[in-house]
């Protein structure tokens, strides 16, 4: 079984290839739809990730807003084709930069 260790190193490596994408642009997410398709698996990695950490390390990092990590997987996974490009693109340029920085310290510890 993978530990928290592990599933943070998944969340901050499907971070860096969106990251990719995102540093492209907004017009080269919303004009491609292949950049779209890689941006919307790596985030649906980041919720499976989130949801096997342990509760208590959930549970020692109220600042993340865990539950809509996970919130936004379900709707990416089950609800594709009602997918908002303008919200994946805010999830981008606002929450994964925030997530990444909280999380890096946490994994050179």
């Amino acid at each position: 079984m993978r530990d928290d260790r592990e599933r943070v190193l998944d969340i901050l490596e499907a971070i860096g290839r969106i990251e990719r994408v995102s540093a492209r642009g907004r017009d080269y997410f919303y004009d491609d739809e292949m950049a779209q398709v890689w941006v919307i698996y790596h985030l649906q990695i980041i919720g499976e990730a989130v949801r096997g950490l342990s509760s208590e390390f959930v549970a020692a990092n109220p600042e993340v807003p865990w539950s809509d990590i996970i919130g936004m997987r379900n709707i990416l996974v089950h609800h594709y084709f009602g997918i908002d490009r303008d919200a994946v693109w805010n999830v981008l340029e606002d929450d994964l930069p925030a997530l990444k920085e909280y999380l890096l310290p946490w994994v050179r510890e």
